[in-house]
């Protein structure tokens, strides 16, 4: 079903507050619309005309012709220009492709930009995109990584660090009873402290330096009491793109614990 871009975001002002990505998602999501409509010049062939698009923002409204109807009054030539950034950033990530049989006006969605039809569908994509599920550790990919698609970034980010509590409890053979920073802490426990020594803990890597053993041991006390502890006690706001890089980081935090782990 056809879809203009004023029934998307019908208000200029709104339209004009998108990131380019955002706008890029309602763009496609207008693009993806003309397939099947016929006696248009925008959609011809199975191809979108990228000057024929453009022109159509300067006509007047013919309520028989589908086309992006120019209804944001005075803003219009602001919409326009935001529009060719939209446009532009679709073909820079492969969304809409120039047709080599074209004389370079002529674009076609391509096969991954077709199944994105709806700013939803473009919104879940973005999302995945910014936390590559493959390079993620398996524990990760697995609870995880649900969570932050839905968008419940602070939850994702909660269970991410559960993983890395959970990770050092099992590799040091702790009890049900140990946890947070005090875990962390007798877990990575330096093998000498004030000079003396002592001890070291179930996870420490003794053939590096005892300046080296203090900071892992700091690293992991401090990465559960900054992400995990205050994500159990009350809502913590979050960014999909701040919360990708504290899972990333949560990941690489469970690959330094299965390499230490007896």
């Amino acid at each position: 079903m056809y879809r203009s871009l004023s029934s998307l975001v019908p208000n200029a002002a709104d339209l004009l507050d998108l990131e380019v990505e955002e706008l890029a998602g309602v763009l496609l999501t207008h693009l993806n619309s003309y397939e099947g409509v016929s006696g248009n010049s925008v959609y011809q062939n199975g191809r979108i005309g990228h000057k024929n698009f453009f022109d159509t923002l300067d006509r007047p409204v013919n309520p028989t012709f589908p086309r992006a109807e120019p209804e944001y009054g005075a803003r219009q030539p602001e919409v326009k220009r935001a529009l060719v950034e939209a446009w532009a950033w679709l073909q820079s990530e492969g969304f809409l492709v120039m047709d080599p049989s074209s004389t370079g006006n002529w674009f076609i969605v391509s096969r991954r930009a077709q199944r994105l039809k709806s700013r939803e569908d473009f919104d879940a994509y973005r999302k995945a995109s910014m936390l590559p599920k493959g390079q993620l550790h398996p524990f990760i990919a697995t609870e995880v990584y649900p969570a932050f698609l839905r968008g419940k970034y602070d939850t994702a980010i909660f269970e991410a660090f559960r993983e890395v509590e959970v990770a050092v409890r099992d590799g040091g053979k702790f009890g049900p009873n140990d946890y947070g920073t005090d875990l962390m802490r007798d877990a990575f426990r330096p093998a000498e402290k004030k000079g003396q020594a002592v001890t070291p803990g179930p996870l420490t890597d003794t053939q590096s330096p005892i300046a080296e053993q203090e900071a892992m041991a700091n690293l992991f006390a401090g990465a559960i009491g900054l992400y995990k502890n205050p994500q159990s006690h009350r809502h913590v706001p979050t960014h999909a793109e701040d919360a990708a890089e504290v899972i990333v980081f949560a990941s690489q935090l469970l690959r330094i614990v299965d390499r230490l782990k007896p």
